[in-house]
C-alpha cells in the first residue's frame, strides 16, 4: 500500500461516518502520525510504499476511529500551543479556546507588575496542557498544577517531561477545603474546570459524551458552578493582594459566574470573549 492509496482507503472508510471535510481532515492526521511527513512532503512522494510496521499500525487507526474514537486518543496526541501532548481516554483534548486562556494570562502577566517569579497553579490540569504551556511561556514563573485523577496527572506529569517543562503536581480535590490548605501563597490561579450541566449531555456529540472522561466535563445540574465558588474561596485563602483568577467558563454561565466571584469580593471581573463571539473566559482580580 502506497501513501495515496492509504489516503483513498481513509477517505472511503470515514468519509460515511465524519463527511468528506472531517474525514480528509483526520486521513491527513493519520497519515502525518504515520508517515513523519507533512501534506506537501507527501503529495511529492506519494508512490512511497508504507512499510510492514506502518501498515500494521494504519489499519490500527483505522479500526479505532471506525468505533468513533476521536482520532486525537488514537493516535495519542494534540497539539496546545505549538507543542504536541501525549493524550488518553483519562484527560480531555485540549480545545483552541482554552489556548486562548493561555494567551491571556501570558500577554496580561507580561504587561501587569507581578513578582519576579510568580507563583501560578493550575486547577484540574489534566493533560498538564495549561499549566506546561504557561511554564514554557513564563520561564521563571513557579508552577503548580493539581488535579483529583492519578491517571490525568500520570499523562501531565509524561507531558512535562517530554517538552522540558518543571512543573509541580498535586493530586488534590479543589472541593475539599482541608485539602486546599496544602497549597502555597499564590499569584495567579488558572483554570479550566468542569462546568457542563448533566443535562446538557444528550446534546453533545457522540465522539465526546463516550469517550471523554466525565469527571473533567460534567458538573450537577442543581449547582453547575461549584468549582468557580471553590476557586472563588481559595483565591481569598492564598492569593497575593494583587493576584488574578483566569478561568474558562460555560457560556450559559457567565453571568452567574461573574456574580460568584463580585459577591465574594474581588474587585474587577471581566468577562471575555473567545474568537467564535461567545463569552468563555473570566478574570478576576483581587
Amino acid at each position: 500500500m502506497d501513501i495515496t492509496q492509504a489516503q483513498r482507503e481513509l477517505l472511503s472508510r470515514l468519509t460515511p461516518l465524519y463527511g468528506e471535510r472531517e474525514a480528509a481532515q483526520i486521513g491527513d492526521l493519520v497519515l502525518e502520525n504515520i508517515t513523519g511527513k507533512r501534506k506537501i512532503d507527501r503529495l511529492l512522494n506519494k508512490d512511497v510504499l508504507l512499510s510492514p510496521v506502518q501498515t500494521d499500525i494504519f489499519h490500527q487507526y483505522i479500526f479505532g476511529l471506525s468505533k468513533l474514537q476521536p482520532v486525537q486518543y488514537v493516535l495519542q496526541e494534540s497539539w496546545f500551543c505549538g507543542m504536541k501532548f501525549y493524550v488518553d481516554e483519562h484527560v480531555l483534548i485540549p480545545r483552541p479556546e482554552t489556548e486562548e486562556l493561555v494567551e491571556w494570562v501570558t500577554t496580561t502577566t507580561a504587561a501587569t507588575p507581578v513578582p519576579t517569579s510568580p507563583v501560578i497553579l493550575d486547577i484540574g490540569t489534566g493533560s498538564g496542557c495549561i499549566a506546561i504551556s504557561l511554564k514554557k511561556r513564563l520561564p521563571d514563573a513557579l508552577v503548580h498544577a493539581c488535579d483529583i485523577s492519578p491517571e490525568a496527572l500520570a499523562v501531565a506529569r509524561r507531558n512535562a517531561t517530554t517538552l522540558g517543562a518543571e512543573v509541580d503536581f498535586l493530586l488534590l480535590d479543589i472541593l475539599d477545603s482541608s485539602q486546599r490548605e496544602q497549597l502555597p501563597p499564590l499569584d495567579l490561579i488558572v483554570s479550566n474546570p468542569p462546568y457542563i450541566p448533566l443535562k446538557d449531555k444528550s446534546t453533545m456529540s457522540p465522539h465526546v459524551v463516550n469517550h471523554e472522561p466525565h469527571l473533567a466535563l460534567f458538573v450537577k445540574d442543581e449547582n453547575p458552578v461549584v468549582f468557580y465558588q471553590a476557586i472563588a474561596r481559595l483565591g481569598q485563602e492564598r492569593l497575593s493582594m494583587q493576584g488574578a483568577i483566569y478561568a474558562e467558563i460555560h457560556e450559559d454561565l457567565a453571568g452567574l459566574v461573574e456574580s460568584i466571584f463580585k459577591g465574594a469580593g474581588y474587585q474587577t471581573v471581566t468577562v471575555r470573549k473567545d474568537m467564535q463571539g461567545k463569552n468563555r473566559m473570566v478574570k478576576a482580580t483581587r
